[in-house]
């Protein structure tokens, strides 16, 4: 298949803002390509070359792009940073054309083409990067150099989520959405939106059926929902066990030893690896008495001499890439394990959480390395048992607890019952701490305008719709560095135009649009009811939105669909109601 077919598609996928017709054409496109193609198509529509635990960096800044197009079309620098100054995208300034194209090239070849860009480094490769690209914008019309200049510059953004990609292979595969449950089951096991599609085009339906775990590709991590009491969470459980919820990074840790070499990685809650991170934590985990193994843990920084955690804020410094020695020897930290998944070639989900314990516990017996721990677990029957357990975490400064069903299976991608979060705010106060996603800033008045920035939108995901609905517009809980901070962190992911993804009401429309990537966490003093804000709205019940909402920091370990849902949203209101009415 021709890149100009893809690129033609990729147009008509941004004309539409009908989630249905974007799923029709997602399938018409797939399915005229072959497995090879359709992996590659697949990761290439969501803006990416290579899955996110994989990972693609370019490392092509706007200013090298800039040069690109301005020797592609023939004419001065100057010249295109006047064109792009205009049409605030270099993808369109592209797309004007201006160049005789040399030929075609397929889906394979730009592919090919675009893998050894990526792979220059070293000096000199800047210039290396750019005259490679010219040599492959040659061969392209203008629409498929609009998109290939935004898949380099991170900023495709056709306004649709890996799920209505799912949809779309089931379309394309059964003319429907029957094939939607066996899909997203294969792909909540196995990370690889590129790889369901191709295991899909070869073998059908019995090949993605019988498609399992496999170490290296990351799982879909199960969430937990919450509940406002302890003794609510035992009435929906009845005999459970609880965990102590310590405020760290989520890890998904994999472990190979099959080759000369052990392979270990560490994937965030949003699937992207974050190995390079933590190689105290390497070095540990490969002296565990396994063969393989994929667990899951809460890294968390922790202070032997008061024999404390320290907060989220502190553990979040182990994100920077350089210096990480002395990062380390400042922030030691302890991995705690809380769940097995995967145990020398046997899948566990499938078991229940206390056989899965059981094994963990087991592989655990011969190890003594204080850097790896199993965490604490207790049996409760009674809500005040748990509420006493509770109070005991919190005055040991933990967020609260994770209570399990003991009979329950690890359930991929999915939020239920089987956990249940009792943190400090359900407990305590009406005031909450909510993740979401900025979509937008408006231009600051008085001393906030020297930022540039004086308030932004922030919205929550809903998953039924696959859109962004706002909650909040945020203008407290910044210092003067922290608003600048966050103008430099969205000026880098500016969109020229609404999402098609975000339902805002146009009351709301914010100065500067932003793609919704980014998570931020949000306290507020209640939810209350909107005529305004979309979440949750509906032609019969008024949005939510959050009273008095203050920034309280990023999550960047969150990925927009790892924030606060509608759903969560719907269920801390009607827990928000049942305390009002109890006072």
């Amino acid at each position: 298949m021709y890149f100009s077919i893809v690129a033609d598609y990729f147009q008509r996928i941004e004309a539409t803002s009908s989630r249905l017709d974007m799923t029709y054409l997602l399938a018409e496109l797939l399915g005229q390509a072959t497995a090879q193609e359709a992996e590659i198509i697949s990761n290439l529509l969501l803006g990416q070359l290579r899955p996110p635990y994989v990972g693609t960096q370019f490392n092509i800044a706007s200013k090298n792009l800039t040069r690109v197009i301005a020797v592609l079309r023939g004419e001065s620098e100057f010249q295109t940073k006047e064109k792009m100054q205009q049409l605030g995208d270099l993808g369109l300034v592209v797309a004007s054309g201006g160049w005789g194209v040399k030929g075609q090239l397929s889906v394979l070849e730009v592919y090919n083409r675009l893998d050894i860009i990526e792979s220059i480094h070293g000096v000199g490769s800047s210039d290396d990067k750019n005259s490679q690209l010219v040599e492959l914008l040659e061969y392209c019309g203008p629409i498929a150099a609009k998109y290939i200049v935004r898949i380099i510059l991170g900023k495709l953004r056709l306004g649709f989520s890996d799920m209505t990609l799912i949809d779309a292979l089931s379309w394309m595969h059964k003319g429907d959405k029957s094939f939607k449950n066996a899909l997203e089951h294969a792909y909540n096991m196995c990370a690889d939106i590129g790889l369901i599609a191709k295991t899909l085009k070869e073998t059908g339906t019995e090949g993605i059926e019988a498609m399992r775990v496999r170490v290296g590709i990351p799982i879909r991590p199960a969430a937990a929902e919450r509940l406002p009491t302890a003794q609510a969470v035992v009435d929906k459980l009845g005999h459970c066990v609880a965990q102590p919820k310590l405020d760290g990074f989520r890890l998904q840790i994999h472990l190979d030893k099959s080759s000369d070499k052990p392979e270990i990685r560490f994937f965030s809650r949003n699937l992207i690896d974050m190995s390079h991170m933590f190689p105290d934590l390497t070095a540990a985990v490969a002296e565990l008495p396994v063969k393989n193994i994929i667990c899951e843990g809460e890294a968390i920084v922790y202070d032997p001499n008061t024999k404390l955690f320290l907060p989220f804020q502190e553990t979040v410094k182990r994100k920077r890439k350089h210096d990480i020695e002395e990062v380390m020897e400042e922030f030691p930290l302890r991995v705690y394990l809380f769940d097995l998944l995967y145990l020398n070639g046997k899948s566990l989900m499938p078991e229940t959480h206390m056989m899965r314990r059981e094994q963990l516990l087991a592989v655990m017996e011969d190890y003594h390395n204080d850097t790896v721990q199993v965490i604490d677990e207790r049996f409760i029957t009674t809500g005040n048992e748990l509420l006493h357990y509770f109070q005991e975490n919190i005055s040991a400064g933990l967020e609260g607890l994770v209570v399990k069903r003991p009979d329950s299976v690890y359930t991929p991608g999915k939020r239920n019952f089987n956990w249940i979060k009792l943190k400090r705010e359900e407990e305590g106060h009406l005031d909450d701490t909510i993740d979401c996603v900025i979509l937008g800033y408006y231009f600051g008045e008085g001393k906030r305008a020297d930022f540039g920035i004086g308030a932004f939108l922030v919205g929550v995901y809903n998953s039924e719709n696959d859109m962004f609905e706002t909650i909040a517009k945020v203008g407290t809980g910044l210092k003067d560095d922290d608003w600048r901070e966050l103008k430099r962190i969205c000026d880098q992911i500016v969109l020229y135009g609404q999402p098609k993804n975000v339902s805002c009401a146009k009351e709301l429309v914010p100065d500067v649009w932003v793609s919704p990537e980014k998570v931020c966490m949000i306290r507020a003093d209640e939810i209350t009811l909107s005529p305004v804000h979309t979440a949750n709205k509906t032609e019969d019940h008024l949005g939510f939105a959050l009273r008095f909402p203050r920034f309280m920091g990023y999550r960047f370990d969150k990925s927009a669909k790892d924030a606060t849902t509608v759903d969560e949203m719907k269920h801390l209101f009607e827990i928000q109601v049942t305390r009002s009415n109890a006072a």
